[in-house]
């Protein structure tokens, strides 16, 4: 069967009809543009059920989430947006294409009783309703906080929330993950995922690591540095709220792939790990590095004789040389994708990303240890410079799937997983005069491989116009694994004399030991919020209460291992790493040559459980159409287990502490443009659970252990902010500010130094700390002095801060609190190009890094971190009709080498001298280069 269609050369021509009905459906498909948006009050809360209507067209309603989507043919509308006790706004000249990315965020004012039966239109056109919208949501957030909208972070080159971050107030990113927030390190910062409480991502950090979330898969970032009841308390820097997208506004699908090179690294000498396991391309152990079968449990191997445990060392790999080759290109695959239909007349839509990172790193590193004499001169006891070739992998996926039952009601449930994995190679060279043997070469291989998983559960439903209920469950997982970590350290009494492997009749951990460490930590949140509005005054009031339950499950393991000689054997200790423990050099266990056993201490496992019930009461009042506070309390009752579930085990840890955290929050607008703002709130900043563990680990990048205090307190934070906000036109912001924060008990590292790599770390509570600044932040367009395209983003603040303990003799600085942070960025965007520029700036001041001990003052000075600075660079061209880009980016350009210094003559000014302070510690990490090519199908 087939159609007539026209003629030719008078011949008919003739289509058959499948083929004819398939050209008019994708016609018409192709004249219907898919027009989204989201309509949100000016407290940036979303309006469901809100009329959305084009004229001459049948219109929509909108969700809860305040979202909605209309299908219309290319051409112009005039579209009105309605809601109940809100201004009625009519958007013109809304010019639909085909193409092009037609999205509207929309900002209804409430009527006032004066307007009541009166229909007043607010008109605009679609351009300046957006940008007036995402002004507005940050304008009027009930905090002091910092947005980033979904737009803003479209049209910028970022790949992930860690770079997203870096272009925020106050902030900046160590490590191109860990958040700095008004110089207060990660310990002092919080982070959630879509409303829910995350834990850190890191086995012995308090942190939560932003470059696992792709940048295309984020809705928006709020970052709050002034406490509100409604969320979690523990925190003092700033709280991260990411939202990933929910159902996209529509479908969409971007692949991306990137190469680069690190100029110390790529081309260059590099030295792996002999294993090689089928997964180790995913960063995944496959058991290639597991113990043998023979060993089966830690008691029956503690339990057996001489000869059978040092059978079981005799089969373990002989893998204690590193191969030697050259470090390849960087790796970078992404891929992100949406989509939104209708299941059984429900909308129903999903977001996913999948991402995969190789990097190869060279690090040159040195290591002093020193000591100084009553009058503040220094010695050199110990350096070791250290080579570390690092291979970083991450690969992951994230995922959610939404569905909105009716406008009023909405369910959906996302996941994240992510395997961060790093494989290195340390090679030390150095001298150590505490020890007769003075010359000292060694090495570490270390895989290390981390697993986070998390899963949740959300609803949002309006119960009545007035009664919204939202609750949510979580599931987390933070899996830490390091299996058969080796070291093997040799010693030299002269150069030109022969190394002998630093090895004897008792067991070690810095030389001939191997280490293997589990972690797991389970993670269980659930809660719910329900906010109730009401008119008084004249205006619209909320009051919203909630409850959450977090439950958090560890399990630490370390088991160690270690070759010695029973009796001493010259001729073994002077053979190579890469024979010295083959297996015909083992023996009986009692004999002169090698014996293998456990090293055996209590203390190197550990458990720890955590149950932590928050509810809050919180009011947001507007007593006029100037003045808003938000205010209330939040109880938060942790009780914490670690150690062993014994009382008797002198491990055993229990503590239980029931914190009362008001906040208040007050914003005076003084015009359309311009807001004062005052806070004032108490919040908490509880230890890590392996600061609290008594376990004692030996480090070797900073030759020394690294030992838990059970007694460490939890630090509570007084937080005062005041700040004023000019918003001077779309895109443009100034605001200035002061702060102030009370600590008491703050938490501390700190460093005790010794001879023989028996040097150690600890933690102790000072009695008090004070840290206040200000805070200066403009974004300005530089059209004004003709440089259009333009814009001079930057802020600065300078903290002050003191702690103070008379028991301790302490009046210093609070360790990891920078006196001073800097964000510059200059970027340009020529639209009609597709052309965008950014280069950023960022330094820190000096911060005490490790604490020293104040009973030895004069022979152990505080190590600080120097300032450092940072140059980063992007260039992103649009290409194909904007359906692709190519991205060049340049991280750390200047490559300044970070330096930990002790100024022991100087207590007043501790500003780093390179000529004449004692280096402890410093690092170069050189300069990335990066090309990626990204494409939106």
């Amino acid at each position: 069967m087939s159609v007539l269609c026209g003629q030719m050369s008078n011949m008919p021509v003739r289509i058959p009809l499948t083929t004819f009905l398939l050209l008019l459906c994708c016609t018409l498909f192709a004249q219907t543009v898919r027009v989204t948006g989201k309509v949100a009050n000016e407290k940036a809360d979303p309006i469901a059920g809100a009329s959305v209507s084009v004229a001459g067209r049948s219109g929509t309603t909108t969700a809860s989430d305040g979202t909605f989507a209309l299908a219309l043919p290319s051409g112009k509308y005039e579209i009105t947006v309605s809601a109940v006790g809100y201004e009625t706004k009519l958007i013109s000249d809304v010019d639909v294409a085909s193409g092009a990315v037609n999205e509207v965020a929309v900002v209804l004012a409430v009527r006032t009783k004066q307007e009541e039966g009166i229909v007043i239109t607010a008109k605009t056109s679609l351009r300046k309703e957006t940008v007036n919208s995402l002004i507005t949501f940050q304008k009027n957030t009930n905090t002091v906080a910092s947005v980033i909208s979904a737009e803003a972070i479209r049209r910028s080159p970022d790949r992930n929330t860690g770079e997203v971050l870096k272009r925020t107030p106050g902030a900046s990113i160590q490590e191109g993950r860990f958040l700095v927030i008004r110089g207060l390190p990660d310990r002092y910062n919080q982070a959630m995922l879509n409303g829910v409480l995350l834990t850190s991502t890191e086995p012995d950090r308090k942190t939560f690591s932003f470059d696992l979330i792709p940048a295309p898969m984020i809705d928006n970032i709020v970052i709050n540095k002034a406490f509100v009841p409604e969320y979690p308390g523990e925190w003092a820097g700033g709280l991260v709220q990411v939202n990933t997208r929910d159902i996209p506004t529509r479908n969409f699908l971007n692949i991306q792939v990137g190469t680069g090179f690190n100029t110390q690294s790529t081309g260059k000498t590099f030295y792996r790990d002999q294993y090689k396991g089928k997964l180790d391309w995913l960063g995944i152990d496959d058991g290639t590095r597991t113990l043998p079968s023979s060993y089966t449990t830690k008691s029956s191997f503690d339990t057996a004789g001489a000869a059978s445990k040092t059978a079981v060392g005799r089969q373990m790999a002989n893998v204690w040389s590193p191969l030697k080759g050259t470090a390849p290109l960087n790796l970078n695959l992404q891929a992100n994708g949406g989509f939104a239909s209708k299941v059984f007349g429900k909308n129903m839509g999903g977001t996913f990303g999948l991402f995969y990172t190789k990097n190869n790193r060279y690090l040159d590193l040195l290591n002093r240890l020193n000591s100084f004499d009553v009058n503040g001169n220094y010695g050199i006891d110990q350096t070791y410079e250290d080579d570390r070739y690092q291979q970083d992998i991450s690969v992951g996926g994230l995922g959610s799937l939404s569905v909105q039952l009716d406008p009023r009601n909405r369910i959906s449930v996302k996941t994240i997983v992510n395997v961060n994995t790093t494989n290195t190679v340390t090679q030390r060279n150095g001298f150590d005069y505490n020890r007769n043997d003075s010359l000292v070469r060694g090495s570490e291989l270390t895989f290390r491989q981390n697993t986070f998983f998390t899963v949740q559960a959300t609803g949002d439903h309006t119960i009545s116009a007035p009664l919204r209920l939202k609750w949510y469950g979580a599931f987390n997982i933070l899996d830490g694994y390091m299996p058969d970590q080796r070291r093997l350290v040799y010693t030299s009494e002269a150069p030109g004399q022969p190394y002998r492997a630093l090895l004897s009749n008792s067991l070690s951990q810095q030389s001939g030991s191997r280490v293997y460490q589990a972690l797991s930590d389970y993670i269980y949140t659930a809660g719910g919020d329900l906010s109730f509005n009401y008119d008084l005054f004249g205006q619209r009031q909320t009051l919203k209460g909630g409850y959450m339950l977090q439950i958090r499950d560890r399990l630490y393991d370390a088991q160690l291992f270690a070759n010695y000689l029973p009796n001493y054997n010259s001729q073994l200790v002077m053979l190579p790493s890469s024979q010295i423990f083959a297996p015909e050099n083992f023996g009986t266990g009692d004999d002169n040559k090698f014996a293998f056993d456990a090293i055996k201490n209590r203390n190197f496992r550990y458990m720890a459980n955590t149950i932590l019930n928050a509810g809050y009461i919180q009011f947001d009042n507007q007593f006029s159409n100037a003045l808003r506070v938000v205010w209330g309390v939040r109880a938060e009752n942790y009780d914490q287990l670690i150690g062993s579930v014994k009382k008797w085990d002198p491990r055993h840890l229990r503590t239980e502490v029931l914190d009362f955290l008001p906040g208040l929050n007050a914003t005076y607008k003084i015009n359309s443009k311009t807001n004062i703002r005052l806070s004032g709130s108490q919040t908490v900043v509880r230890p890590e659970l392996r600061e609290l563990a008594a376990l004692n680990l030996y480090d070797f990048e900073l030759n020394a252990s690294v030992q838990g205090n059970p007694e460490l307190k939890r630090t509570k934070v007084t937080n005062a902010d005041l700040r004023y906000e000019i918003y001077p036109q779309a895109g443009e912001v100034i605001t200035v500010g002061a702060f102030y924060k009370y600590f008491k008990n703050p938490i501390e590292a700190i460093y005790n130094p010794s001879s023989g790599g028996a040097s150690s770390f600890n933690y102790q509570n000072p009695a008090k700390a004070v840290s206040y600044g200000a805070e200066l932040e403009f974004r300005k367009k530089l059209n004004f002095i003709n440089l259009n395209n333009f814009t001079l983003q930057a802020n600065t603040a300078y903290i002050y801060s003191r702690v103070k303990d008379e028991k301790l003799q302490i009046d210093r600085p609070l360790q990891g609190q920078s006196p001073y942070v800097i964000n510059v960025g200059l970027l340009y965007d020529l639209q009609k190009y597709g052309l965008t520029s950014t280069l950023l700036f960022n330094q820190i001041g000096q911060r005490i890094a490790y604490v020293g001990n104040y009973s030895l003052s004069f022979l152990n000075p505080d190590i600080y971190e120097a300032p450092r600075p940072v140059l980063d660079y992007q260039l992103t061209k649009k290409l194909l009709k904007e359906k692709a880009e190519i991205r060049l980016n340049v991280s750390d350009i200047l490559n300044k080498p970070l330096y930990f210094y002790q100024n022991p003559k100087n207590t007043e000014n501790t500003g780093f001298d390179k000529d004449s302070d004692a280096y402890r510690f410093t690092r170069k990490y050189g300069t990335t280069f990066t090309l990626s090519f990204n494409y939106s199908f």
